[in-house]
């Protein structure tokens, strides 16, 4: 298994962010160096401004993608993600505090704060069987054709009466995926959060 990253610098102009840059690849360079045989390394960190066709091919190959947002955003990315895999096979991985995690419930959705569910979410999605990853897939592609941008300002539009401002909505939780057999010896797959 191998973590590639793309990484897109932005705002290099301040210091904090060249900073926080330099110091994300020396990090991945440590592990590199700790863990790499001659014939493969962990981490590919790709620190460059990558052009739609390459993300494309990246997101295409990937059999697992992580959008592990902090606060929100990202939820183009998870949406490229699932129309990239044209094979059905690939598993996302999504932060509960990404939007999108409200509509792509077949991602599986976590707290990126929880290390322990975090690391048993990339487990489940490596040993997910096959016919599991192809109904999550067909289920997230569909959620994706079906809310598009279309059907969001229609359904904004349909939901304004004349003269009033939206109501705001009260999201759910989605629904937990199922646990894998290092979550079933004790461990939460829903973390702190949930207990």
């Amino acid at each position: 298994m191998t973590l590639v990253q793309l990484a897109a610098p932005s705002r290099l102009h301040l210091k904090r962010y060249r900073d926080h840059l330099d110091e994300l690849v020396r990090f991945a360079a440590e592990i590199n160096r700790q863990f790499a045989t001659d014939a493969w390394q962990p981490i590919h960190l790709l620190v460059d401004q990558h052009d739609a066709g390459t993300v494309h091919a990246f997101l295409s190959m990937a059999s697992v993608a992580i959008v592990s947002s902090l606060h929100d955003g990202m939820n183009l990315v998870a949406k490229e993600y699932v129309l990239a895999q044209d094979g059905l096979q690939g598993c996302l991985i999504l932060s509960e505090f990404a939007g999108a995690a409200q509509q792509l419930s077949d991602a599986l959705v976590i707290n990126p704060y929880d290390t322990e569910q975090f690391a048993d979410a990339i487990r489940y999605a490596v040993e997910m069987p096959v016919d599991e990853r192809a109904d999550r897939m067909r289920r997230l592609r569909r959620q994706v054709d079906e809310h598009n941008i279309y059907r969001w300002a229609a359904d904004l539009l349909a939901g304004i009466p004349a003269g009033s401002a939206p109501r705001a909505t009260t999201p759910t939780m989605p629904k937990p995926w199922p646990r894998s057999r290092d979550a079933a010896a004790g461990r939460s797959p829903w973390g702190r959060m949930h207990r």
